[in-house]
């Protein structure tokens, strides 16, 4: 019991909410392009066939593991709730997103650049060092074990 809460152990602060929730929704709604078609995306086939096309195989598999990351990861941090381990998930999306796809481009995303992906990572990586906050679904459970 103790390393599940060392996992989702949190600061009392508010901060972590202001980070969390635009992420959130950033991080779900590309995720439902990828998986659902919506917002404009290609959904799991077309996104699939993108994958495929630039070396990431199987394609639609890896379109359903990096939209399922985004997506679900997404409402987690909307959620609070195993902000960590979704934290981390969704850096190492973002770290292969950068370096399979945007990194050649250079920083600026005018030119297809990784500036967009490197800022998701940091708010990931910041949101991994800090847990979720004082308002996250994490912060409840672990002041009920």
């Amino acid at each position: 019991m103790s390393t599940i809460k060392n996992i989702i152990a949190t600061n009392n602060s508010y901060s972590a909410l202001a980070l969390r929730l635009p992420l959130g929704i950033i991080f779900a709604a590309h995720g439902a392009q990828k998986l659902f078609g919506w917002f404009g995306g290609y959904g799991l086939e077309g996104t699939g066939q993108w994958m495929a096309s630039i070396g990431l195989e199987p394609g639609v598999l890896m379109a359903a593991l990096s939209g399922s990351a985004e997506f679900f990861g997404g409402l987690f941090l909307i959620l609070g709730l195993l902000t960590r381990p979704t934290a981390l998930v969704l850096a190492v999306t973002m770290l292969v997103a950068i370096f399979s796809v945007h990194i050649s481009n250079g920083l600026f995303m005018s030119n297809n650049g990784y500036e967009f992906g490197l800022a998701l990572l940091a708010g990931a990586v910041s949101l991994l060092i800090s847990g979720g906050g004082r308002a996250s679904a994490d912060s409840v459970i672990v002041n009920k074990i």
